[in-house]
């Protein structure tokens, strides 16, 4: 499966790196009061920097990432990309994080990274490493429309659709796009919230 799989409804543009900007502040955004991410990095400046980082570094750049507007965004990495973190990578992620977040805040950055990368499946699938909404937006099914053609290339083609689900709250809504867990959640410390692995098997025609 491609990117030229994969058809936008209207409202919906492709993202590339010179979008890397918006792209961040949206998932940034709606990650705000992430119960996983507010847990990992104490305050919205480690969150605000990490989406930031991933859409300039990694995902814009490597990925398929689209916009629906100013109130809606999706960063993706498809079958055979590369979201892995090089030297010059983790050295962009560290010093900000240190400095606005702590020491303990990088450790567990670290150790997470560490783990999701362990549980990461070896077979071929459609990563989702976010999706966000604004919250004017929320309720009114972007979130729906923001997913759904990515998984319905993935019923196209066959390929599963993975990703590691950071709030109960949004359990729900991924069981109704045909996501279930995948194995035991995710707990990079003791007491920590879980990131709960979670796959979607592709739908027959």
């Amino acid at each position: 499966m491609r990117d030229t799989d994969i058809a936008l409804p209207e409202g919906m543009y492709r993202a590339g790196p010179q979008q890397a900007r918006k792209l961040g502040a949206i998932t940034a955004d709606a990650f705000r009061h992430d119960p996983f991410n507010l847990w990992l990095f104490g305050n919205f400046a480690g969150i605000e920097n990490l989406f930031r980082l991933q859409a300039k570094r990694i995902y814009a750049p490597r990925g398929f990432c689209y916009t629906a507007g100013n109130e809606g965004a999706c960063m993706w990495m498809l079958p055979g990309g590369d979201n892995s973190f090089g030297l010059a990578d983790y050295a962009a992620f560290l010093a900000p994080t240190l400095l606005r977040c702590g020491p303990r805040a990088v450790r567990r950055g670290i150790r997470t990274g560490e783990l999701m990368e362990r549980r990461h499946p070896r077979f071929q699938h459609a990563y989702l490493f976010s999706i966000g909404v604004g919250a004017t937006s929320r309720g009114t099914g972007l979130g729906r429309r923001l997913i759904r053609p990515v998984l319905d290339a993935c019923d196209r083609h066959g390929v599963p659709a993975y990703l590691e689900n950071s709030n109960p709250a949004n359990t729900g809504f991924y069981a109704t796009c045909g996501f279930e867990p995948h194995g035991e959640p995710i707990y990079p410390e003791a007491g920590s919230p879980p990131l709960v692995p979670m796959v979607r098997r592709p739908r027959g025609k």
